[in-house]
């Protein structure tokens, strides 16, 4: 078998950024400003900081993540209520508008995960160190505290400024799998006093949330992102990350989080950027789609119906469900941000059936969050806002922008990463689903390994859904291309 050439997958990361127009690299000027930052997190402030580092605060994210943005606490309340509290890490303290860090991070707009190097929005210093919510270690935070009623309904309450201390860093695939059934209770929740029952009400709190999300329509969907698995510089395997419950806790307590903030600008009259999912344009295509599916979907939007329809889906055909939602998400259109004025309606988040939705839990990680948490701030203070509505208005689109180039990136990244596991396996025969079928192509992903490609000859007379063998041609991790024809026989081979 013919030797795969070395690939510098690292070098495609920093060609595929600068192609989609990210810097990938902090200049000069942000670093030094970065280098002389001290942390503050004993700053008084004038008593506008609540100590709050008693709490059990605990946080769930990746084995390796350093930028923690969010801690979790949450109590029951007499009548059966959860009292829940999201502690955000304050970044607006370190990085304030119009610095040399702050126009760094306005032009990149997020973190970008490519799965081979991650390209952070902030210098390592802030976002994996005095701006994270580290463990054992006392951070500055923006607290969002709401009610989780027993029906799963959400009553927002209070934004505060707080000092905060995180008891214990969970990791998403330990304690999920303890959570599900599947795995042992991991030590850190074992041996703290009070944790393991801190983390199961966090667990039934997100169920109750998550519970009254779907009544309401929220849309189920799921898609396959294979994440390249490492050896060094060298791609092992691909592997698609499993919904679980701690995956659930914290997007259920970052959603509630998030409408809390909304809540909260809006009482105080203060403009805000919103993420939406506007009601959808191509609904008769979604409509049409579903028919093909032998179901009926009514002629105008209905998000509970459509939510219908793909419960139905996931039940009834869970191997091809990740394609019917791709389809489905491709015609709701992409999420975005859009400037909210005091008083007017807003525009809402059709998949997951909210009005009042926006991103602020993860500045570290994105901008849009930072300019919510200098909003909030400025709110608590009682200062005037630090953004005019037209400079939201500025601000929304370009970081529309810069989210959709950044999955550009990280698309573009799993096709190389693909491209390169499969290298030295031209002629093999893998079993596939097609994907697409149009005069553009047509389009398989592997049953194992997860990879995308084209085939490029006996692609004649394939349809959507279809388990056929195809065999590996071709493989250009440079240009993220995997090519295959159609193959008889067994996979494998």
């Amino acid at each position: 078998m013919k030797k795969s050439r070395y690939v510098d997958l690292k070098a495609i990361a920093g060609m595929a950024m600068e192609k989609y127009g990210f810097e990938p690299r902090f200049p000069e000027p942000v670093m030094r400003e970065v280098d002389a930052l001290t942390d503050k997190a004993h700053s008084d402030e004038g008593g506008k900081i609540k100590d709050l580092r008693s709490l059990l605060w605990s946080s769930i994210d990746n084995i390796d993540s350093m930028d923690l943005d969010q801690l979790e606490y949450c109590e029951r309340g007499p009548g059966g209520e959860i009292r829940a509290m999201v502690a955000v890490a304050d970044v607006d303290s370190y990085v304030p508008k119009q610095c040399q860090t702050d126009r760094h991070a306005v032009h990149n707009g997020t973190s970008v995960y490519t799965g081979i190097v991650t390209f952070p929005m902030l210098p390592d210093k802030l976002s994996k160190n005095i701006s994270s919510l580290l463990p054992d270690q006392d951070r500055l935070a923006v607290v969002a505290g709401y009610t989780i009623l027993p029906d799963g309904s959400v009553s927002p309450g209070e934004v505060q400024r707080a000092l905060v201390r995180n008891k214990a860093k969970l990791v998403y695939e330990d304690l999920g799998e303890w959570l599900d059934g599947t795995g042992s209770i991991p030590p850190l929740v074992r041996d703290i006093p009070g944790l393991k029952d801190q983390i199961q009400l966090q667990a039934e709190a997100a169920r109750n949330l998550r519970e009254k999300r779907m009544e309401q329509g929220a849309l189920d969907l799921e898609t396959i992102e294979p994440q390249p698995v490492l050896d060094g510089d060298k791609v092992r395997d691909l592997v698609v990350l499993k919904p679980n419950m701690a995956r659930r806790v914290i997007e259920e307590f970052m959603v509630a989080a998030n409408r809390t903030m909304v809540s909260c600008l809006g009482k105080a009259g203060i403009p805000m950027i919103q993420r939406v999912v506007r009601v959808p344009k191509y609904w008769d295509e979604i409509v049409l789609t579903a028919a093909s599916y032998g179901e009926k979907l009514p002629s105008s939007p209905d998000v509970k119906a459509l939510a219908s329809f793909l419960k139905n889906q996931k039940a009834a055909d869970p191997k091809r469900f990740p394609d019917l939602s791709l389809t489905i998400i491709k015609l709701l259109g992409p999420g975005e941000y859009v400037p909210l004025e005091p008083g007017t309606p807003p525009t809402g988040h059709f998949s997951m059936a909210v009005s009042d939705y926006t991103h602020g839990t993860a500045p570290n990680r994105r901008y849009v969050d930072v300019i919510n948490q200098r909003l909030l701030k400025s709110m608590l203070d009682k200062t005037p806002s630090p953004y005019t509505l037209d400079e939201l208005e500025d601000r929304a689109l370009w970081l529309s922008d810069r989210e959709k180039g950044s999955k550009k990136v990280e698309r573009y990244m799993r096709k190389a990463a693909a491209a390169v596991l499969l290298q030295d396996r031209i002629g093999a025969v893998f079993e596939a689903l097609v994907t697409g079928a149009s005069e553009k192509g047509t389009y398989v992903r592997l049953i194992n390994p997860p990879a995308e490609g084209r085939v490029i000859r006996g692609e004649t007379g394939m349809w959507v859904g279809q388990n056929v063998n195809v065999r590996l041609l071709k493989t250009d991790p440079y240009n993220g291309f995997i090519d295959f024809e159609r193959a008889g026989g067994k996979a494998g081979k």
